[in-house]
């Protein structure tokens, strides 16, 4: 697992452009895991704690994905929050664009793609089909209302 220098600063919110992490690792099931801790960590760095039980779920199917269907490239992932939203991107080999999958009732797998999409403000897939990303909103901080 390497990673690279964090953007900006665990400070608060206001003044920063950007605040993110980049890392890159083996297309091994095991680094699942390591990714949403990773992610999580970041996050209470942060101060956005409430966000770690979304961005866990995204990050875990996002990056499962892109070891099952990335062609035994290394995976990437980068968390960061540019103009107030906070944004994953998974890095896969594959030029095959992520989907959404139908699947019927009895299906094991084949939901990921619609849990971000329901957990997201927006969820896309880069020109190249190799980065699968999604936006989720960053909530006021407690005490503040809306």
């Amino acid at each position: 697992m390497t990673f690279n220098t964090p953007a900006g600063n665990a400070g608060s919110l206001s003044g920063l452009t950007t605040r993110g992490f980049e890392v890159d690792f083996l297309p091994v099931e095991s680094r699942v895991a390591d990714a949403r801790r990773i992610a999580a960590a970041y996050l209470h760095l942060w101060d956005l704690a409430a966000l770690v039980d979304e961005v866990a779920l995204v990050v875990s199917e996002l990056v499962t994905n892109a070891v099952r269907y990335g062609g035994g490239l290394p995976v990437g992932l980068r968390v960061h929050v540019p103009d107030g939203a906070l944004r994953v991107e998974v890095r896969d080999g594959s030029p095959v664009p992520a989907r959404l999958r139908l699947v019927d009732e009895e299906a094991e797998s084949g939901r990921g793609l619609c849990l971000v999409a329901a957990l997201a403000r927006e969820w896309g897939v880069s020109p190249d089909g190799r980065t699968t990303w999604c936006a989720l909103d960053i909530p006021p901080p407690s005490g503040l209302l809306s």
